[in-house]
């Protein structure tokens, strides 16, 4: 395995990291087991969020015994001073540690959040408290939004940023890379796998590898995953060949009319839709525990308010037909509550 610095952190990791979402669906003694696993196979970098259903305590079981031999990233949704703060301190108990290598504010994407995290009374603030009292070591950020993931890089306060790129999501590759390497941020890629839309994890990989500076945080489940990750990251030098362009085609003609880029260009709905997520939903399926699939009924059930106007459909960079695509999305949730 070869590990680089991340960034201005310095903190030094495996060039391929560990998305924590799929061990939520394995039970405590399994998901332990795996990520055993993937550090003995050299794996260093742990990445995780309050949200993530019970995978911080999973970490925590696997890594408290060997806590300075892995990096652990966790982040929050919360935007104020008060709630991060209960964030963090939950996470460092669930973790079994007293400090975290890397405190990410979490999926920053608008405007007002934006506003409010560095207000007096903001999150930021609370984490660079956080920082001085030893709490947590490096401060990074997560968006899915490209501009104002280039506005949180230029203020010159974060120390990472981790945003989707894969070879449908491409569209971090100019001004968010680029920003990035500009400021000495470490770069860590989310949604390798397209949120679970691109099961061909061989040629998705295939792809970033060839991208030296990223840190994709690919999620698993299985040891042949890890296997398979860590081969093509062995390697020094590896090519897309013909073969592999054809898949990366094939998925970009099947993917691309329905393809959610999660930009929240789209939003406002006028009728309350929360869009972003109800198109994302079968994803969501995808990774998460059921159990935590089903406590986001508030946002699923919105597309209850769909009035089939369209103007989200004039939003959308890529015409998505989004009224369509949502409310096949809302009858998964159905039948998965009703056998619940």
């Amino acid at each position: 395995m070869e590990y680089i610095s991340l960034g201005k952190t310095n903190l030094i990791v495996s060039i391929i990291g560990f998305g924590c979402i799929p061990i939520t669906r394995l039970t405590r003694h399994d998901a332990v087991d795996l990520l055993h696993y993937a550090f003995d196979k050299g794996i260093t970098f742990y990445d995780t969020a309050n949200g993530y259903f019970d995978s911080e305590e999973k970490l925590g079981k696997a890594f408290s015994k060997i806590r300075k031999k892995v990096i652990i990233a966790t982040k929050s949704l919360k935007r104020d001073a008060k709630g991060i703060t209960e964030h963090l301190d939950l996470s460092l108990k669930r973790l079994k540690t007293d400090y975290i290598d890397l405190y990410q504010l979490h999926q920053v994407s608008k405007e007002e959040d934006f506003k409010i995290i560095f207000s007096e009374q903001g999150a930021l603030n609370a984490l660079n408290k956080a920082k001085e009292a030893g709490k947590i070591r490096h401060i990074g950020v997560t968006s899915h939004n490209d501009k104002m993931a280039v506005k949180l890089i230029k203020t010159g306060v974060f120390e990472t940023i981790q945003f989707p790129f894969n070879f449908i999501e491409r569209q971090a590759e100019n001004e968010v890379f680029i920003e990035s390497e500009k400021n000495n941020l470490g770069i860590i890629v989310m949604k390798p796998f397209g949120g679970g839309a691109l099961d061909n994890g061989k040629v998705a990989l295939k792809f970033l590898k060839n991208f030296k500076y990223l840190v994709p945080i690919p999620g698993f489940e299985e040891k042949w995953q890890i296997d398979e990750a860590i081969d093509i990251y062995s390697k020094k030098e590896i090519q897309l060949d013909e073969m592999d362009l054809q898949v990366i085609e094939q998925y970009k003609n099947e993917l691309g009319k329905l393809f959610c880029r999660r930009c929240e260009y789209c939003m406002p709905c006028p009728s309350g839709v929360i869009i972003p997520f109800a198109m994302q939903f079968k994803s969501v399926v995808k990774r998460m525990h059921k159990e935590k699939v089903l406590s986001f009924s508030k946002e699923i059930e919105s597309v209850n308010n769909c009035t089939d106007c369209g103007i989200c459909i004039k939003k959308c960079p890529y015409e998505l037909p989004i009224p369509e695509v949502i409310k096949q999305n809302y009858k998964l949730y159905e039948n998965l509550n009703q056998h619940n």
